[in-house]
């Protein structure tokens, strides 16, 4: 049997984070949460997961410095970053520090956790 694909995900809003880990644990994926940039820094010191789905406004350590910290030891995990605000700025920061993709809180997110398993499934293939 195929092991489990670990998220892990990055939400300061309660609500979020538990629709998030509801609707990914729903499609048969392990999932571990962080309420903070800090949180999510801490997590990844101990645990490697397949994706992570981090949000860009966030207190202490925002979304954009995670992904630029993350980006300094690892380039190919696929990181998606949650945003409630399309906002081009953030949006061209995220993409220069490599963003596997963008997740809007007010969209469906069956179709974005469908969109993220296809990604994740590429990275792996090209990890072998």
């Amino acid at each position: 049997m195929q092991k489990k694909k670990k998220i892990l995900v990055v939400d300061d809003e309660a609500d979020i984070l538990d629709l998030l880990t509801n609707r990914l644990k729903a499609n048969n994926y392990d999932v571990v949460t962080a309420v903070d940039g800090e949180d999510a820094l801490d997590k990844l010191s101990k645990e490697r997961p397949d994706a992570i789905l981090l949000d860009i406004m966030m207190p202490r350590i925002g979304g954009l410095d995670v992904l630029k910290k993350i980006r300094e030891t690892d380039k190919d995990l696929p990181i998606f970053m949650i945003t409630a605000y399309s906002n081009e700025e953030r949006f061209k920061i995220a993409n220069q520090f490599n963003a596997s993709g963008f997740i809007i809180k007010s969209d469906d997110f069956q179709t974005q956790i469908e969109q993220i398993s296809s990604i994740i499934n590429v990275a792996e293939k090209h990890k072998k």
